[in-house]
């Protein structure tokens, strides 16, 4: 029989879904993160587990697809039985009305759940992202803590973030009404009693502050018991499911275990980046500089000629993995001069780096790019994810179960902005 579980969740992008993959498993809660809608075989595959996600692309798709395929997928979630479920955005909250829109997935997902409230916690301080009196902070890649308007993320190609007051930037997504808890009120009776006023008020859906580990240990208490007298979708950040793990953990719920096999130097690694981000930027050039082979893929060149230009870069790098020399498949450095290719590139550079696993042998690849992850990884033939260990916040090494070759494989998804200049080689299992 299966054990009850504490908690589900969609993540609207790949790497995002493993950060909630790296804060549940590295805590002591069995886990699994499957890349679709699980069918019963695969379910009863992972009978022990506590908490179950689905790795999605929302965050790149229009409301009309969001629409016509989410209602699905929550119904799926909600066929699980636990007490939360979690639509999982990244702690930058980049979104639009017209691509990845947080407001038309807190429509439908209220629409699905029929929570009291739906509550919204962005904050996530183990990634170095905060929300005071409703406004988004976040760590930029050199270390200085931006308002998120002023951040790198104000300048993304696809959904530039211009507005911090999360509030204000919902609402050009959602008629939902949205309140707040700030700050000032974080702690256990505090939130609990700012909770009450704004749903009092009739809020729908209910932002809060989160500042440091102290409040979001409060939050996640407050919602856990909230969500004991009746379930609750939650549209919200990996900072929700480090303050459930406090409240677990608090509860005696699950046994924190913070521990992970070591691994070791696997040369040669694949890296492929579809990553426009100048944290991945300074990865690349890193990389380049410490001997990492490096092969540009033209994205055009690529759509347009998909097999002769496949086999090309797939024959480059072949060789070079042979000779065990680390390698990176790399469509730009910084902003391209053409950011319009998106799922049509993610599923090419996903159809390549299977090729290149299965013909090399290669056992650990390391993908970087959020919109390029989650419209790659699925042609890798995989069917879920769990964790190995953490390597940085935000991007752990996790293994690939698959009814292929590929089963076992290592894989390490990164957003753009994640990971410090030398993280491949962190990757790789250099030692320093």
């Amino acid at each position: 029989m299966r054990e009850p579980l504490l908690y589900a969740f969609y993540g609207d992008d790949f790497t995002g879904s493993t950060d909630v993959l790296e804060q549940l498993a590295s805590n002591g809660i069995s886990s699994v993160l499957f890349l679709g809608s699980p069918s019963a075989e695969h379910l009863e595959r992972f009978a022990g587990v506590r908490a179950i996600g689905i790795a999605g692309d929302s965050r790149s798709r229009s409301p009309e697809w969001m629409s016509a395929n989410l209602p699905a997928i929550f119904e799926r979630l909600k066929s699980l039985d636990a007490p939360i479920v979690h639509y999982k955005v990244c702690s930058t909250f980049d979104s639009s009305p017209s691509i990845g829109s947080i407001g038309r997935a807190m429509d439908i997902g209220r629409e699905a759940f029929l929570s009291r409230f739906i509550p919204v916690v962005v904050g996530a301080p183990h990634l170095r992202r905060y929300v005071v009196f409703g406004h988004l902070f976040a760590a930029a890649p050199d270390g200085t803590v931006h308002r998120i308007d002023r951040h790198p993320m104000s300048r993304h190609p696809v959904t530039p973030m211009h507005e911090s007051d999360l509030r204000v930037h919902l609402r050009d997504q959602t008629t939902i009404s949205v309140g707040l808890v700030d700050f000032t009120e974080l702690t256990v009776p505090g939130a609990a009693s700012g909770l009450e006023r704004e749903l009092s008020d009739r809020k729908d859906a209910v932002l809060f502050d989160m500042v440091d580990t102290t409040s979001q240990a409060a939050i996640g208490i407050l919602l856990w018991k909230e969500a004991l007298k009746q379930p609750l979708f939650s549209v919200s950040s990996s900072g929700l499911t480090a303050g459930l793990v406090s409240a677990w953990v608090k509860a005696g719920l699950v046994r924190p275990v913070l521990s992970g096999s070591p691994i070791e130097d696997v040369s040669p690694l694949l890296v492929v980046s579809g990553s426009c981000s100048t944290a991945t930027e300074r990865q690349l050039r890193w990389a380049f500089d410490h001997g990492y082979e490096g092969i540009c893929i033209n994205p055009s060149e690529l759509l347009a000629n998909a097999e002769d230009a496949r086999a090309l870069v797939r024959e480059a790098a072949l060789v070079h993995l042979a000779a065990c020399r680390s390698t990176v498949l790399y469509t730009t450095l910084g902003l391209p001069a053409d950011a319009a290719h998106g799922e049509l590139l993610g599923r090419a550079l996903g159809q390549l780096t299977r090729e290149i696993l299965e013909w090399s042998g290669v056992r650990r690849v390391l993908m970087c790019g959020g919109d390029t992850c989650s419209h790659a990884v699925p042609q890798l033939g995989a069917y879920a994810l769990t964790w190995r260990t953490n390597l940085q916040p935000g991007a752990p090494l996790c293994t690939v179960h698959a009814d292929s070759p590929l089963n076992g494989t290592e894989i390490v998804l990164k957003g753009g902005q994640v990971g410090t200049d030398d993280f491949f080689d962190e990757v790789r299992g250099v030692k320093k």
